[in-house]
Parts: structure tokens; sequence; C-alpha cells
């Protein structure tokens, strides 16, 4: 594609000043650690909120999104589930609460509140530590892969997208590294702006290109509906014949079963609480445990309207117009290629460069949050712990430089070894972080489990999830979930029942600080025979009622975009009815109720 001068100059004065601006931030970063990975802890929620929509509004997973809305149809809006999208509503509900009132700088670090500070916490934190830089290369092999081939589709050099994404990334490294949680989050409250007037303005324009009656001509049947039986009952035999190759290869026939999985892996994944990346990073960053919850809930309603507008109407101009030519090309045809198709084919000058523009701020806003994220574990956890405990600031933060870059260093040799962003996608989402849902399950509901039950349960997980892809290569990470749950449930049990309990010190005081519900009895008896006024957590039901309602109130964030840009109107009203009705219970039952 040659981008006209007008899309080149907003591209240029994009990207140019989102580097000056967080270069210029990159002051505030150097005062401290703290102030380098959790900007001090005065950042507002709002804007950590916003931050952590950017963060998510990825340009990688926004081209998966688009490619399974065009094969899926509106049932594609359960798919996110895979990750699961719904953790955001745990989080808001009760988890960022629990995980912020901790008032560390790490997840690894918050195991001491947990477990002590002995010889089996020091194994816990060397595991999260493991684990958050295993995760962090996976995320940059992820945003690599989709920020290449979507840059082949728009650059003029004809360079392979490899060569692309190298480039960009050593651009976006410059600004991150030196900037700290301060460049992250600034530059992405400026990134999220861009985005969002660029996706609406894509939505709009769907509207008006593409009518009712040409949509229904280019799916088949069911396309448009956005529940499903047992099996799919989609069939593109005439329309598309290649797309039914697409969906057998993606193993999704079986719908039913599909989500079924995806609801009780989301469900245990989700109940764990955050893995250490940038989500992690944002809640220990907030001011207090309200705030936390808060910018937790703003995540979700901020992201998902202008996110599915952009995909759902990339996906109707894709449909209607590249139909034709994508049967053509037979079963050739990179479906994960439709988002950067449909904006070289369809968006107007102008409106290129700034929707250019702003899906390359959502790549930099997500490889920013990941490069961001992991490092502290290393240089908070490992080096400042056992190598250099009276260091200086500055010197914590250089060696806070040097493992971001040898992170994307290491990120960007595994993107070159893989094939497609759904590789990578599907086995961070459905084994490395399987891996890590019973540790970190046990380690807020059961009492008696300890610092060595957690660190097996953790490596047991973990290797799972390395192995898995070279002894079972055929089978989706996500069917071996409850596999790699029974690993860590062994790991867990085995380790906990083999070794002594934690001492009663440290377990009064982490229920006392975090006041957790779940198997707490013991301790919260002894809390009580010492604290007569201390009142325990009696929100369980509570808590999963509000869970339950934010998971619908979520789901009609993301539906109702996707019912207007194909003006289902009636859908999205009861879509809105929904909306109105479960935000109105989570204010009364949620957010009234919050505690400080």
């Amino acid at each position: 594609m040659n981008l006209s001068w007008i899309d080149i100059l907003v591209i240029a004065l994009y990207i140019g000043g989102t580097l000056l601006l967080g270069l210029y931030v990159s002051r505030l970063a150097s005062k401290d650690i703290k102030s380098y990975f959790l900007a001090g802890k005065t950042i507002p929620w709002w804007a950590l909120g916003v931050s952590n929509a950017s963060g998510m509004f990825d340009i990688t997973g926004t081209m998966w999104l688009v490619s399974m809305c065009f094969v899926y149809g509106l049932k594609s809006a359960w798919l996110p589930w895979l990750w699961p999208i719904f953790n955001q509503v745990f989080l808001m509900v009760y988890l960022s609460s629990w995980l912020r009132r901790s008032n560390v700088m790490t997840g690894a670090q918050w195991l001491q509140t947990r477990f002590g500070s002995g010889k089996g916490s020091e194994l816990c934190q060397l595991i999260v530590v493991i684990f958050a830089i295993v995760s962090a290369v996976g995320f940059i092999a992820y945003a690599f892969k989709g920020i290449g081939k979507f840059a082949a589709i728009f650059f003029p050099w004809g360079l392979s997208p490899d060569t692309y994404a190298i480039i960009i990334f050593a651009i976006t490294t410059l600004y991150v590294v030196k900037g700290g949680m301060y460049s992250v989050v600034f530059t992405e409250i400026v990134q999220f702006i861009v985005m969002t007037i660029a996706a609406i303005s894509v939505g709009v324009i769907a509207m008006k290109a593409v009518s009712v009656e040409q949509l229904a001509q280019a799916t088949p049947d069911g396309w448009d509906e956005l529940f499903f039986g047992w099996t799919l009952n989609l069939n593109w035999q005439g329309v598309i014949d290649s797309v039914n190759v697409k969906m057998n290869e993606d193993g999704f026939e079986l719908f039913g079963l599909l989500v079924m999985m995806m609801v009780f892996k989301g469900v245990i994944s989700s109940m764990a609480g955050p893995v250490p990346n940038y989500d992690m990073q944002r809640i220990l960053a907030t001011k207090n445990a309200k705030e936390a919850a808060k910018m937790s809930g703003f995540v979700s309603l901020v992201m998902f309207f202008p996110r599915y507008m952009m995909v759902a109407g990339l996906t109707i101009l894709a449909l209607v117009y590249m139909g034709p030519d994508i049967q053509s090309q037979g079963s050739h045809f990179d479906f994960e290629q439709i988002l950067p198709y449909a904006i070289n084919n369809f968006v107007p000058v102008g409106l290129t460069g700034l929707l250019i523009a702003g899906l390359l701020a959502a790549f930099m806003s997500t490889f920013a949050a990941t490069v961001n994220a992991a490092p502290v574990y290393f240089v908070n956890d490992i080096y400042k712990r056992y190598f250099c405990p009276n260091g200086e600031n500055r010197t914590y933060i250089r060696v806070g430089y040097l493992v971001s870059i040898l992170l994307v260093v290491v990120g960007v040799g595994l993107g070159l070894l893989l094939n497609t962003i759904n590789d990578i996608m599907q086995w961070i989402f459905g084994a490395l972080f399987g891996g890590y849902a019973a540790s970190n399950l046990l380690k807020w509901h059961w009492w008696r489990f300890n610092s060595y039950g957690y660190f097996w349960g953790m490596m047991a997980g973990l290797v799972g999830s390395l192995i898995l892809p070279l002894v079972m290569p055929d089978v989706q990470p996500l069917m071996a979930f409850p596999l790699l749950l029974l690993f860590g449930l062994i790991g867990s049990i085995a380790g906990t029942l083999l070794t002594p309990a934690e001492s009663e010190e440290v377990l009064c005081e982490f229920y006392k600080r975090v006041r957790p519900w779940g198997v707490w009895q013991p301790i919260h008896d002894k809390v009580c025979a010492n604290d007569t006024e201390f009142k325990g957590n009696q929100d369980f039901r509570r808590d999963m009622t509000n869970v339950a309602i934010g998971v619908v109130w979520q789901m009609t964030l993301v539906v109702m975009p996707i019912y207007l840009v194909i003006r289902q109107w009636w859908p999205m009203l009861w879509a809105l009815v929904v909306l109105l009705i479960s935000s109105w219970l989570l204010k009364k039952n949620w957010l009234d109720k919050l505690e400080d």
C-alpha cells in the first residue's frame, strides 16, 4: 500500500509525539525504584484504568478478534473468555482490594505477606519471578507476530513482517525502558484517546458502507446470532469455502463444550487472581484498596465499546467487499490479515493515518505495559534482595533497563520461530495461565496451604505448560486445562501436607490485613481471640452475586457495539436495558459498599 503524504504525516507526528512525551516524563521515573515501577503510587485510579485498558487494546489481539468475528460472527463475543476476559470482573468485585491491601511492589513480594520470610517463601518468590519472565517473553512474542503482519501491509519498503517488527520494537523499547510506569501511563492515555477516535470512526464508516441486505448475502445463516447449541451449525460452503477449513483447524465446532470449558477454566483462573504482569502492576500502583477496585471496573467500562465498534466495522467491510477475493484465494488466505487488508481497502485518506497511528499506539501500549511489568520482579525480588540490598536507586533502575532489553531480545527470538498469532495466544492463555491457576487459587482461600505447596504447585503447572506443546502437539491448550490444573493441584497439596504449616503469627497478620473469605476458620478464631473487635469477611455470597451480575454487565458492553454496527436494533435495545439494570445493581451492591 502506498500511503498518502497526509497519512504519513499523521503517523510520523504521532510516533514522534509519543516518544517525546515518554522521554520527557522519564525524569519523574528516575527518582527511585518505586517511582520507576509503580509511579510512586500517586497516579489517579481512572488514569491507571485508562492505561490498563489501552494496554489490553492491543493490535495483535485486535487482529485475532477481527478474524474470529469474521469467521464466527456474533458467537465470537464468547471467545475472549479464553483469556478469560471476565477476570476483570473478579478483580473489580473483590480481588483487587485484597491484593492492594498488601501494600507491596510486586506479586512475588506479596508472597511474604502470605508465607513469611523463610526458605519456602524464598522459593515461592523465585518461581513467581520465573513465571513473570516466561509470560513476559510469551507476550512479547505475541506482540511481535501481530505488529509484523500489520506493518507489512502498509509500509512501502518491501521488507519481511519480522524485519518490520524488529524495527518497531527497537523504537518502542527506547521510551518504555527509559520512562518506566510514568512513561507507560502518560503515553497510554494519549494512545487510548487516539485509538478510541479511530475505532468509532471505523464503525461509523462501516455502517454507512454496508447495508443489512449486503451483510446477509455475505454471511451464512446463524452468523448474526449470539446464542448457540451444542455445535456451531455455521456452514460457509458456497459463501467462502475456506472458512470451513479455518473452523476445522481452530477446533471450535463443538461450541457448547468449548464455552463450558472456557467458563470452568475462566472461573478457576479468575479466582486465582491476576498473573504477574501489567494488570497486577496497575493494581499495586493505586493509592488504596478502594481505588484498586474502581480502577479494575473502569477498564471494562471504557475498553469494550470502542474496540468492538472497530472489530465489527472492519469485519463487515471485509465480508461484503473482500469476500469474493478471499473465496478465490482458497485455503491459502491468512485470516489474521483481515484487519490490515480492510484498512488498506476501505478507510479514507487521513483517517487511515489516524487509524494506523492508533493501532501502532495499541501495540505500543501492550508492549510497553509488558516490558515495564516483568523487570520489577527480577530487580526487586532477585537483584536487590540477594546481590545488592543497599544499592543506589540509579543502579536498580539501570538493571531494570538491562533486564527489559534482554526480555525484548528473547521475545523477538521466540517470535521469529512462530507462524501465527493463534499459536502463541492459545499457549499463553490456555496452557501457561492454566498452569498458574491451582497454587494461586489455594493461596487466597485455604489457611493450611503453605510456601512449599505454592512452590511445587507452580513448578508442576509451569513445567506442564512448557512441555505440553512437545508431548501433546495436537491437543488444543484449552482442552488440556483440566490436566494442567490436576498437575498443579497434586504439586500444591502434596507440597503442603508433607511440610509444616506456616507460623500462626504470619497467617494471623495476613488474615487481618487482607481479610479473605474461604477456609480460614482456625485462623479466624485465633485472630478474634486476640482482637475481640475484629470481624471476618462475610461477603462471599455478595461477592459471587456481584461477579455473576458483572459478567452479564461486561458481556453487554461487548455485544452492544456489534449490534450497533450491524444494525440489529432490537437486540441492541435489549442489551442496553440489561446494561442499565446490571449497572444499577452493581452500584448498589458493589460500588456503594467498597471500603477504603
